[in-house]
């Protein structure tokens, strides 16, 4: 194991490495970009490569360090999340935290403490970060993952080094999944396209419940389209019986609005999501106006943002 089978970031990683090699790590991180794209992946790789025992500015995979990180009960690196049964990451959590940075490292290197999701630490847990951060303790790496750094205070992202996550090339997501989850080529395609870009996506995803729920989908949507409300409305609250599946359905229309924008502008079907509804998305694209798709995906977004 080594960075090399670390999923994309190629230049995330370049710029963590040189770090490195360097010796020349700043003192906190913040990781940004979509859910399940591999941030926490790497973040997890880079504490190993930081206590690999082979001592270069990668990881072996191996070694006792590197094998109790993966364990997670390494001493010297610790993923912060919420407690079970928990919606947020309180200030005692934080504070015991700080409690560890200011304790000898038991192998001599860095403590590393991961915090994801970082916009669910409560307001008091942030202030008392951003006091840290301030005046972090010697040989500490302080990394923070999230989705939007939004929700985190202003001052905090201020410390922090910044590096945007992008969704992976479909052509990744599809080659993880043949090779290290054994799927066939027909399945990785199509579950590559349906994730927009997340291995994390992909993984939790059915492509048999997903054809039949898209299925029941396209017939709202195409309700919507007729101007039958009262339809589109009665199948969208048979469909939504729980906040889930009222994201998943709002997450495929904003990648349905989305191949429908990029056919209609471009007329090029290599970046569609759902490329195997190609005749579909042709006809309703020259069917629907410019204007009419892209306030749909604005609106589509702005519910999913919502819930």
């Amino acid at each position: 194991m080594s960075f090399t089978e670390v999923a994309g970031h190629e230049r995330q990683l370049a710029i963590l490495r040189s770090a490195l090699e360097r010796d020349r790590l700043h003192h906190a991180y913040l990781f940004v970009g979509p859910e399940g794209v591999g941030k926490r992946t790497v973040a997890v790789a880079y504490a190993k490569a930081v206590h690999c025992e082979e001592g270069s500015n990668n990881f072996c995979g191996q070694c006792t360090n590197c094998a109790r990180i993966s364990d997670g009960n390494h001493p010297d690196v610790r993923i912060i999340e919420p407690l079970m049964d928990k919606k947020e990451i309180s200030i005692q959590q934080i504070r015991e935290l700080e409690r560890d940075l200011n304790y000898r490292s038991f192998t001599g290197k860095r403590k590393i403490m991961i915090i994801d999701p970082a916009v669910l630490m409560n307001s008091s847990a942030q202030n008392a970060l951003l006091k840290t951060l301030e005046e972090p303790p010697q040989e500490t790496l302080i990394i923070l993952i999230a989705t939007n750094s939004g929700g985190l205070l202003p001052t905090l992202r201020s410390r922090c080094l910044r590096l945007s996550f992008a969704p992976l090339p479909r052509r990744i997501v599809a080659d993880y999944l043949r090779s290290k989850r054994g799927r066939t080529v027909d399945d990785a395609e199509f579950l590559a396209a349906m994730s927009m870009g997340s291995i994390g996506v992909a993984l939790n995803l059915d492509k048999d419940e997903l054809i039949e729920m898209r299925r029941a989908w396209t017939g709202i949507l195409s309700s919507l389209k007729a101007g039958d409300y009262q339809s589109a409305m009665e199948a969208a609250e048979a469909l939504a019986g729980s906040r889930d599946e009222t994201l998943k359905f709002l997450k495929w229309a904003e990648s349905w609005y989305r191949d429908l924008l990029i056919y209609r502008v471009t007329s090029d079907s290599d970046e569609l999501v759902n490329l195997d509804m190609l005749a579909q998305i042709g006809h309703q694209a020259a069917e629907i106006g410019f204007e009419r798709i892209d306030s749909a995906l604005v609106k589509t977004v702005g519910a999913a943002a919502e819930i």
